[in-house]
């Protein structure tokens, strides 16, 4: 009997085992003898190439985005992470999860090698974030001054079929950032940046530290005339859509607002409303902690886009009207310290080119507010438009202010004593702060109510309430802001009659 021709084909279990263990052994070997003899270009060459072979037989095409473009972060690996969180598939199994500091929404990522499909006008695109350990090494920080250990490269994977590779780059990259930037806008945090205590000592880094801003006054809370709160949104409406304007017409894209009036009538708490409306974060700027010029130029640089610059009290803050205290002071000798430090300090040149000079284009959509108790104390080149374009008197409480207060304070819109009480304001002059105070003094809002109409307020009364105040006009187109009864004067910056009330509202002069 002859063997089958089946079984001398088919070798034993014993033989293929062999040769398994054979070639295993040749290929550790052979990876042995590659990396004692071969250069390590060499090999990558070689293996740059065998890959190319591959690809070359695939319609695929593959973007790699690094966390890091050299020494420099890459934002669109950023932007990236951003534009994936929103399109991770539910049935994810594993996910990273974050918190950042000073921020109070989770973050979400895919984990590593995990696959995010994504479509976009019709076109598949896979992304794969892909993380390797590599020895340490240092890398810069976000404030370019320090660095931080990396021990591991991150990076993504976009593949998609190679006839796309145009539309990829030119539009759905552009997508991906236009998408990662609405993410952040969502997630962001409104913040409230003061200077660092130790930024002149020496120690490198952001000049500038912040904490979250959670300031609860809208235009909504806001004790103002209607208005007076309407024509101020509008006017920052149109600000936030002239991008363009402002570029062809060759200005900075920024806008100065003047506020000035008694205290207590509710200044901080406009540029708070300014600020949740707008969803632009506020830079504290505190002028007499600056020694030169040049610190004001390095703040104005690091501070961020979409930000509201602001200075209060600024007649108080630098002596803005004298503009030749360097020639009163006939250079004063470093001997004597006093005559030294009025020297070494802002000048009103400076700030001026900070306002409004070439430094001042130096960002984008920036609103910058100055506020004062005494506007007469300020140089008049400051308060020209191109500086301070906006300027809105706070006055004392009206009766429309009241009811706003009220809302706020009692949750009431309607009560019978409220027509004692708006009589009291229409001649009282109390501040919105006063009134609030008022307010606060009673549990029940008919002891509230009661109180003030029984001359609580009235204590607040002055001889001197007859005064006129004068409701300018909007220079943009002209007219009147608002005409009512009462006496007429004449404006003393342009020449005109204006009409006004016998009580203080809030006079808003756009130029």
């Amino acid at each position: 009997m002859f063997p089958s021709r089946t079984a001398t084909q088919i070798p034993s279990i014993k033989t293929m085992i062999s040769a398994a263990a054979s070639a295993a052994a040749t290929i550790v070997l052979l990876r042995s003898l590659v990396r004692e003899y071969l250069p390590g270009e060499f090999r990558s060459y070689i293996f740059y190439k065998f890959q190319s072979l591959i690809n070359s037989f695939s319609s695929e095409f593959t973007l790699v985005i690094e966390e890091y473009d050299n020494l420099n972060h890459n934002k669109l690996f950023k932007a990236a992470e951003l534009y994936l969180e929103p399109i991770i598939p539910p049935d994810a199994r594993k996910l990273k999860i974050s918190l950042t500091k000073k921020e109070n929404k989770f973050s979400l990522s895919s984990d590593r090698y995990q696959e995010i499909a994504d479509t976009f006008n019709g076109v598949t695109l896979k992304w794969k974030f892909i993380s390797k350990q590599v020895p340490t090494k240092y890398m810069p920080s976000f404030d370019n001054f320090n660095s931080k250990p990396k021990s591991e490269d991150k990076f993504f994977e976009l593949s998609f079929h190679k006839k796309h590779k145009d539309m990829v780059i030119d539009v759905y990259l552009k997508h991906v950032i236009k998408k990662s930037n609405e993410v952040t806008e969502a997630k962001r945090s409104l913040k409230l940046f003061t200077l660092r205590h130790d930024r002149m000592t020496g120690m490198r880094g952001d000049i500038w530290q912040s904490v979250n801003l959670h300031h609860p006054f809208t235009f909504d809370t806001l004790a103002m005339d209607m208005e007076a709160k309407r024509m101020i949104m509008e006017d920052l409406d149109r600000f936030v859509k002239r991008k363009e304007l402002y570029r062809r017409v060759g200005k900075a894209w920024k806008r100065g607002y003047l506020l000035f009036g008694p205290p207590g009538t509710g200044k901080s708490s406009l540029i708070a409303a300014i600020a949740n409306y707008l969803k632009f974060d506020i830079y504290d700027l505190e002028l007499t902690d600056l020694r030169t010029n040049s610190d004001l130029r390095n703040l104005l640089i690091s501070s961020g886009n979409k930000s509201i610059l602001m200075v209060e009290d600024i007649d108080c803050s630098i002596e803005l009207q004298d503009r030749l205290a360097q020639a009163r002071a006939m250079m004063p000798s470093r001997h004597d310290p006093a005559a030294y430090n009025q020297l070494n300090q802002v000048t009103l040149s400076g700030l001026l080119n900070f306002v409004d000079g070439l430094w001042s284009s130096c960002g984008d959509e920036r609103i910058i507010i100055f506020s004062t108790n005494h506007k007469e104390r300020l140089d008049p080149a400051l308060l020209r438009p191109g500086r301070m374009d906006v300027h809105i008197h706070m006055s004392y409480c009206t009766p429309c202010g009241f009811k706003t207060l009220v809302s706020n304070y009692l949750e009431l819109t309607e009560h019978p004593l409220f027509p004692s009480v708006e009589a009291l304001i229409e001649i009282a002059k109390v501040t919105p702060a006063e009134v609030g105070e008022q307010l606060l003094k009673y549990e029940e809002p008919e002891s509230v109510l009661k109180g003030a109409a029984e001359g609580e307020l009235a204590q607040e009364l002055d001889g001197n309430s007859d005064e006129i105040v004068k409701l300018e006009g909007d220079g943009s187109n002209g007219e009147v802001v608002k005409k009512e009864e009462g006496a007429q004067e004449a404006d003393g910056e342009n020449g005109k009659i204006v009409k006004g009330e016998r009580n203080k509202r809030a006079m808003i002069k756009i130029q």
